[in-house]
């Protein structure tokens, strides 16, 4: 198994969304299989293509609902729970704009009320890395001047600052980051003006087909609003090898370009409810395809962004392990390690006094059913464990040769850097 990742997947590419150049009317380069990092604007930087670094787009790979954590298969906490951390933001004026209730005959009144609430909390992110500088957003969360945005819009960066709603610019400190999330903390002195502080969200309450604003610097374009829908959620996208898994993560059609990076997603009460972090890329053409786009949803925010304030780090992951690194099982592995079913996920380690190691579990055992849910392959095990939480426990059968066993396995909490 490709440690976090699992072999035998049928990859999607996807595109994270980078920070982006300042030269909109530039095309946009084809999809490269770079490092996530913020989009270039240094005219020197000799990996510039078309006036667009090639990290503009780049070339993702998802395992749709595959959860893991260094080798341990994981789920996820607080993916159907309230902002059980919020109370450690201190939240400011929250817009001047009043957003009234939506009735039939308000929906454009109500949509620039939304607008005109959350766009004052949305920055532009402007870094400065080894290679060059480039742009990216964030979004105002705390009064005392503290900016979620996503990990790869600042990574590698020699120093950050930001521009405010109003044009201000103030120097930014990165508190901490979180890259298993793609989340990262900056920190600015607020103006004595004070700040807009956008409103978190509850993002287990979203629903399919509700309606949506993105806000943030597309293609350098500051200040942009795109509207779409909710087009699905509990989706688990990977970034690729050796970047984050999104869990849980929030699809929308509202258009996500390179730049909306660690933006606002929006509902239309003005909360937010997710960062947009990931654009798909149409495989057949290797291009962005339209109206697929992820968000990292704002009860996983809720939950990380106050450990990152308070300690510079993540001390609780808040991810449920199974203590296994699996593989999906398929005729051709089936008959080449004489198993005696042809689907579910195969145990090819068990962590040492972990969870499955606890109840028996072994290396050789291949996972069939979680609870009441059916495993046919690691994608579809990802989808029985994607919202248990540590301390759950789920029942799992198992064939061990030609017997069937099924036993009961406390999931475990993912520690924090692995």
């Amino acid at each position: 198994m490709r440690d976090p990742y699992v072999d035998n997947q049928i990859p999607l590419p996807y595109q994270e969304t980078p920070a982006q150049s300042n030269a909109p009317t530039q095309p946009v380069t084809a999809p490269q299989p770079v490092v996530p990092g913020p989009m270039q604007t240094s005219p020197a930087n000799p990996r510039r293509s078309g006036g667009l670094r090639t990290g503009a787009i780049i070339a993702m790979t998802v395992l749709l609902a595959v959860v893991f954590g260094v080798g341990l298969f994981a789920g996820w906490q607080f993916g159907r729970t309230g902002n059980t951390s919020a109370g450690a933001l201190q939240s400011g004026t929250g817009g001047v704009a009043t957003v009234p209730p939506v009735t039939d005959n308000n929906v454009q009144a109500v949509r620039e009320a939304v607008i005109a609430k959350v766009r004052p909390a949305v920055v532009q992110v402007n870094v400065a890395t080894s290679n060059g500088s480039g742009i990216g957003s964030g979004v105002i969360i705390d009064k005392r001047g503290y900016i979620v945005t996503n990990n790869h819009v600042v990574n590698g960066a020699q120093s950050i600052n930001v521009a405010l709603y109003d044009g201000t610019k103030l120097s930014a400190q990165l508190v901490g980051t979180d890259s298993a999330d793609d989340l990262a903390v900056l920190k600015i002195t607020p103006p004595s003006k004070g700040l807009t502080v956008a409103t978190l969200g509850d993002s287990s309450k979203l629903q399919v087909g509700q309606e949506v604003l993105a806000i943030g610097n597309p293609l350098g374009i500051t200040q942009t609003v795109t509207n779409g829908i909710i087009s699905a959620l509990g989706r688990n996208v990977s970034e690729g090898q050796g970047g984050a898994t999104i869990p849980n993560a929030i699809q929308t059609d509202a258009p996500i370009n390179p730049g909306n990076s660690g933006g606002a997603l929006v509902d239309m009460q003005g909360n937010l409810v997710g960062i947009p972090t990931l654009a798909a890329i149409d495989p057949e053409f290797n291009t962005p395809a339209n109206g697929v786009g992820f968000a990292i949803p704002s009860n996983r925010v809720a939950f990380i962004v106050p450990q990152i304030i308070q300690s510079g780090s993540v001390t609780h992951t808040g991810r449920a392990v199974l203590g296994v690194s699996v593989t999906s099982v398929d005729a051709n592995l089936a008959a080449q390690d004489n198993l005696s079913v042809d689907h579910g996920a195969l145990i090819a380690s068990v962590v040492p006094n972990g969870p499955a190691a606890s109840v028996g579990l072994q290396t050789g055992d291949v996972i069939v059913q979680v609870d009441n849910k059916a495993v046919n392959d690691v994608q579809s095990l990802g989808d029985a464990l994607v919202n248990k939480n540590p301390g759950d426990t789920v029942a799992v059968k198992v064939y061990r040769g030609n017997q069937q066993l099924t036993v009961n396995v406390k999931l475990g909490e993912l520690q924090a850097g692995s």
